[in-house]
Parts: structure tokens; sequence; C-alpha cells
């Protein structure tokens, strides 16, 4: 039997990665080039925009305080529980929706109702309920994070082979048994696209939550270091919410390769 490659194979995919990640690093370099170039040479003033070397010191200066970490496992957790909470419910939800008959286009009006509603709206809301504990943040990090998921689920249930869900029927699988060998494995690469978003999201609505609302976390650790006039240390700490969005996207795509290694999308090469 032969073996087909996709795009040159593994060995090819590995080249484009690396040319990637130059391009991206050189990027990168070009850009805190530019921050250290503007302020220094006077076109934009060192008290709205500080040259890089003062905002990397200041990082380090923050990296030192034990503070900082604090703040940092603090918005990590809000962001943890809040993505799991979203993530549990939007499945579970989504799948109820989906093989219940006639619920999905019952509760068609009320999704397409509450989807669109910011969870920023919400923050009066959270606020009246939990004050400005953690709460809070769980609520508007669960609302976003929520509906990412649970459009997902209902957009992958949809796209089930009619002709494999009828046999299924016919052999006499049961509702577990469809979820399971059918409907699951059609629905999972939405619902990691789903997870993957609402990764983000919920790291977004974290830091908004912390900003606005005082709740501890990095979010009100730039709300403080900005009242304060600690410019270098309001950069560092943004750079810092930037860093581990980029972590957690990074991961979140390692766990949707890992995930889907058998689905053609994600397959390095192919076997015909």
């Amino acid at each position: 039997m032969t073996r087909a490659v996709v795009n040159g194979g593994p060995s090819a995919v590995r080249r484009r990665g690396a040319g990637n990640a130059v391009l991206g690093l050189a990027g990168l370099c070009g850009f805190l080039a530019l921050v250290e170039a503007l302020p220094r040479l006077g076109f934009v003033s060192p008290d709205h925009l500080p040259p890089s070397t003062d905002i990397a010191a200041a990082l380090v200066d923050e990296m030192s305080d034990a503070a900082f970490w604090t703040a940092l496992g603090d918005t990590l957790t809000g962001w943890a529980l809040g993505l799991f909470i979203a993530i549990t419910a939007g499945i579970t939800t989504g799948m109820v929706i989906s093989i219940v008959p006639y619920l999905r286009e019952a509760t068609a009006s009320t999704v397409e109702f509450l989807r669109p509603i910011p969870s920023v709206a919400l923050i009066p809301l959270a606020v009246l309920l939990f004050g400005t504990g953690l709460r809070s943040t769980l609520l508007l990090v669960v609302y976003a994070a929520f509906w990412q998921v649970l459009v997902q689920v209902l957009y992958g249930v949809q796209d089930t082979d009619p002709v494999a869900e009828e046999t299924a029927r016919s052999y006499g699988l049961g509702t577990w048994a469809r979820i399971r060998h059918v409907l699951w494995p059609t629905a999972l690469p939405y619902v990691m696209t789903g997870v993957r978003l609402a990764a983000a999201v919920s790291l977004v609505l974290a830091i908004t939550a912390e900003l606005v609302i005082g709740t501890p976390g990095l979010g009100a650790r730039i709300a403080v270091a900005q009242t304060s006039h600690a410019v270098p240390d309001m950069y560092a700490l943004v750079a810092v919410t930037g860093l581990v969005g980029v972590l957690i996207n990074a991961g979140a795509r390692a766990v949707e390769r890992r995930s889907l290694a058998w689905h053609q999308s994600v397959r390095g090469e192919v076997t015909p």
C-alpha cells in the first residue's frame, strides 16, 4: 500500500513551523526596537510610552514582588474555574438540546437573544450580587465562555451524518451509545474550537472584571499602577497579560491537536 504525503510530510511541516517561529521572533524584536526608539527620539512622550528597556526593568521589579505572583495566581484561578464551568455546562447543555426532540427549535430564539449580550453589561449585576469577590469574575467569565462552547456543540452535532445516526438506531444503540460513538466524534472538532475560543475569551473577561470591578488579580494591579502614574509598571503588567494569553492559546492549540490527532485537519500525512 502506498502512502501519500500531504504538503511534504511532517518534515516540511516542521520546517514551516520553524520558519514561522523565526519570522514571529523577528517581528517581536522589531516591535520592541520601535517602542524603544519612539520615546528616545522624541516622537512620543516617555510619560505616555516608556522605552522598552524601562518596561523590561519594571517587569523584573514586578517579578521580584510576591504580590505580583499572588495577583497572577488570582487571575489564573478565576480564568481556570470559569472556563471549566463554562466548558462543562456548554457541552452538557448542547448535547441535551441536540438530542431531545424539538428542544433545539424551542430554545433557538432564547439562545440568539442571550448570546449577543456582552458580558461587561453584566458588571452591575455581578457587583450587586457578589460584590468585588471572585464570584463576580466567575459570573462574567462563565457567561462569555459558555456561549462559545454551546454554539460550537450545536453546530457539531448538527453536522452528524444522518446515515450514520440512522444506522446506529437500526442496530439498537441507546442514547448514550449514540452520543459516544456517533455524535461525539463528529462534534469533537467543533467542541475543541469552542474550547480554544472560550479560553481566550475567559482571560479577557477575567482581566476586565479585575480592572473594572477591582477583584484581585493582574487587572486590579494594572489599575493601581495607572492611577499611581507608574507607567512602566503598567505597561509591564499589560505585557504579562499578553504573554499569559499567548501561552493559553498555545496550550489550547496543543490540546486540540492531541485530541484531534485522528482528524484529517490535524494529521500530517494520510494513507489512502
